[in-house]
């Protein structure tokens, strides 16, 4: 209450201070201060005080004003009056000129050079200048020399109220949380007044609201934005639109105002729990249904948004916890129920699930609001397919002998119909996995037999597919892999592990190990191979060598005496019998070859044959290379040489090309003429499709009687050679019965689907007379010279 009179107190008051400070200068300009006035013909208006003057006399001006104001926007018929410059040295004749100048002298402001009354001449606006510096001086109107040194002064336009409050950053844009309680700051407006905040209530503003109560509220004087009611539900109402007014004059009666609008959108908090939109689902899945395969969807509504809309879903109680499970869906925050493990509607046929779901993100605010979840009952039937024969194993392991007889049973697979209506299975061995047809099954039973022998020592692992097909339904098929083991028998006789060959030395000591011998076997005994050495029954006595069984299944060969000798005996050959521990046991003969060698003192092996026949000729092994050597290079030399002559004898190369005769290549065998039908076999022409035979060569003689030849005439001498050969050309061309006669070959067949046609001349229209052989010198510079001699043939036809 005291600061609303004083408000009524200062809004009273201030014109009529105004006015005052207006009009009093224009009333009375005489001199109001305590200034002496200086005698009017003193050199100087105003001297400086000294420290003596200033204690006992003060120092008077000749100027008297006060400063000076002026209104803005103040307009009349006349000119504003502002104030009145007066000197002490007037003494009212008429002699002193005022002078005016400085900001806006002579345009805005005006004075009477007489009176000194200045008048300002335009509407003044504060907010575009609020005061004037001018500079005034008293001159002598005759001499224009002053009087006074110049004297500044001030003029301040006075602030009216002409400017509405503005809101520069408006529209607002605010948001603040649902639920907020009351008094949360939503945001803060501003407004600016041009008017003059310091003189008067011109820019004095005062904030309200005009629109968006009760919801919200303003604080006068700061423009803080707050909440004005509890509880305010994002999900009842999102966005407010709200007006704030600024008004002047600290909002009194008269003062200008200026409105902006305010947006404020209220944010999500998880302030809901979900909910689903039903509390009981039914969903229905086939037995046969893949792993990981959704088969429904259950859907909690959440009326947040964003981040606190999100929910996961749980399986909490039920029958199928293990056989089902529920994910979230992202995008569509669906809880999606898929199949964890194998349905079997014949063990199973529906299942009952109590599914929770629950926000991802609570606001601990709101916990004692209520638990943030909801639980929902869905109901699963599991429906009967067709399925596939079910085999009794994964996977079979079989085992057989490999001595084993055809159609032996090797074992048995079974399978059955999971179904209700139990088809009877049909079983058939995948000839993809058992390409050598080695076994066969029963297709009734399952049973495996053998087909063809087994060899473990070829193969001692067969995998094959067994086929289980319904006998109803030929498309539900199931596959299961046997794997078959080949069991070892003693079938195979041991025998040493490589060709041995044993070097004996001519100085060799009695009881030297020649050589030590291992022996392998095929066949693989549980118990290991454990062989059995011996020597033949006639060789039991052998005088030469005897062996002995090492510990590590191995034999050595030991000799029984010295003195052994090449020239006497080169090799020796040792049968030994090797015998396994099978039952029954198997055994073989193998033979070492012992070869006599010359050795060192040291015993090691330095020649065996090939030096034994060349030491009684007194040569070394690297002579008897040498002499080798040297035979070959002379055998080389002379094969070079007799090659060279050959060459020489008979050149083919053509050193002129112009020299035709040299182009001759010689023959040692020429054909047979028109008589020769050996040379090619016929029958490669014969057609196959319709000849059975061959056609064969057929030599026409004339049917004309034989018609004596006249007898020639003696050749005079000088008679020229090529007359005379014509001539008798002629005469053997016209002569029907003279050899050789006409021969008719009658080819049967030429070949189907050639696009060259057929290539007898019978039907041909054209003659070697008449064909052109120029565009053999198109063909390049290879056939040049062959279209060159063509040419000339043609020529000389001509001629």
């Amino acid at each position: 209450m005291p600061e609303r009179l004083t408000e009524m107190l200062m809004d009273t008051w201030t014109p009529l201070i105004i006015l005052w400070i207006t009009v009093l200068p224009s009333i009375y300009m005489a001199p109001m201060n305590q200034s002496q006035v200086l005698p009017s013909g003193s050199s100087t208006g105003l001297k400086r005080l000294t420290e003596e003057q200033r204690v006992l006399n003060r120092s008077k001006r000749g100027w008297v004003w006060n400063q000076m104001f002026v209104l803005e926007e103040f307009s009349g018929p006349e000119p504003i009056l502002v104030g009145r410059l007066h000197t002490d040295l007037d003494p009212g004749s008429s002699k002193i000129k005022y002078i005016l100048s400085g900001d806006g002298a002579g345009t805005i402001f005006v004075i009477n050079d007489k009176t000194g009354d200045i008048h300002a001449m335009k509407r003044l606006d504060r907010e575009e200048k609020a005061e004037y510096t001018l500079t005034a001086q008293a001159v002598d109107r005759d001499t224009n020399q002053p009087l006074e040194p110049p004297s500044e002064f001030i003029i301040k336009v006075q602030d009216i109220n002409d400017n509405a409050p503005e809101f520069v950053d408006g529209p607002y844009h605010a948001t603040v949380p649902e639920m907020s309680v009351v008094g949360t700051f939503v945001t803060k407006v501003t407004a600016t007044d041009a008017d003059d905040p310091v003189y008067g209530n011109s820019a004095k503003l005062v904030y309200s609201i005009l629109e968006g109560q009760p919801y919200f509220s303003i604080e006068p004087h700061t423009a803080i934005i707050k909440t004005a009611l509890p509880n305010m539900d994002r999900e009842a109402k999102e966005e407010y639109f709200v007006v704030i007014q600024a008004k002047d004059m600290g909002g009194h009666m008269g003062g200008l105002s200026g409105t902006t609008t305010v947006t404020i959108t209220l944010t999500d908090v998880n302030d809901n729990p979900p909910k689903f939109a039903q509390s009981l689902y039914h969903f229905s899945v086939m037995e046969d249904v893949a792993l990981g395969e959704p088969i429904g969807r259950v859907k909690a509504n959440d009326l947040d948004i964003g981040e606190n809309a999100k929910s996961s879903y749980d399986i909490i109680e039920g029958d199928g916890m293990d056989i089902f499970e529920i994910t979230t869906d992202a995008q569509t925050q669906d809880g999606i129920i898929r199949v964890r493990k194998p349905l079997d509607f014949e063990t199973k046929k529906s299942y009952t699930l109590k599914v929770e779901a629950a926000n991802i993100h609570i606001d601990p605010r709101f916990i004692s609001g209520g638990p943030f979840k909801d639980t929902a009952t869905v109901k699963i039937v599991v429906e009967d397919a067709d399925e596939p024969p079910v085999f009794s194993s994964p996977t079979y392991l079989l085992e057989v002998h490999e001595n084993a007889a055809i159609n032996s049973v090797i074992g048995q697979v079974t399978a059955h119909d999971p179904d209700v209506s139990s088809s009877p299975i049909r079983f058939s061995i995948d000839r993809h996995t058992d390409l050598e047809r080695q076994f066969n099954i029963n297709a009734e039973d399952g049973k495996i037999t053998l087909a063809t022998p087994l060899d473990r020592e070829t193969n001692m692992w067969h995998n094959i597919t067994i086929v289980a097909t319904e006998t109803r339904n030929y498309s539900q098929v199931s596959r299961v892999p046997v794997a078959i083991k080949v069991l070892d028998v003693n079938d195979n006789a041991p025998e040493f592990a490589s060709e041995h060959e044993a070097f004996l030395c001519e100085n060799g000591k009695p009881g030297q190990v020649i050589q030590i011998v291992s022996a392998v076997d095929k066949d693989d005994p549980k118990n290991g191979h454990y062989f059995l050495y011996s020597l033949l029954p006639e060789m039991v006595n052998n005088p030469n060598f005897t062996i002995k069984k090492n510990e590590d299944n191995t034999l050595s060969i030991l000799a029984k005496h010295s003195g052994f000798s090449r020239q006497k005996q080169e090799v020796y050959l040792l049968p030994i019998i090797i015998s396994d521990s099978g039952n029954p046991p198997m055994s073989s003969t193998s033979t070492l070859t012992i070869r006599v060698c010359g050795c060192s003192s040291d015993g090691i092996v330095q020649s065996c044959n090939v030096e034994a026949y060349v030491l009684p000729i007194g040569l070394s092994m690297g002579a008897l290379i040498a002499i080798l050597a040297c035979i070959i290079l002379l055998l080389v030399i002379v094969v070079l040489f007799v090659t060279l002559r050959r060459h020489k004898n008979e050149p083919l190369i053509i050193k002129d090309d112009e020299d035709v005769r040299e182009n001759i290549i010689r023959y040692d065998d020429e054909g047979g003429g028109e008589e020769d039908t050996e040379a090619f076999d016929i029958a490669t022409l014969q057609n196959p499709d319709g000849i059975n035979g061959f056609l064969p060569r057929k030599d026409i003689k004339p049917d004309l009687q034989f018609m004596p030849r006249q007898g020639l005439a003696p050749v005079p001498n000088g008679v020229d050679v090529d007359e005379f050969i014509n001539v008798r050309l002629h005469e053997a061309d016209n002569d029907p019965t003279a050899p050789p006669y006409d021969s008719i070959q009658i080819y049967g067949y030429e070949g189907r689907g050639s696009a060259a046609g057929s290539l007898s001349s019978l039907e041909s229209s054209t003659s070697d007379s008449d064909q052109n052989f120029d565009y053999l010198s198109e063909w390049g510079p290879r056939f040049k010279r062959l279209g060159e001699l063509y040419s000339v043939g043609e020529s000389d036809k001509e001629t």
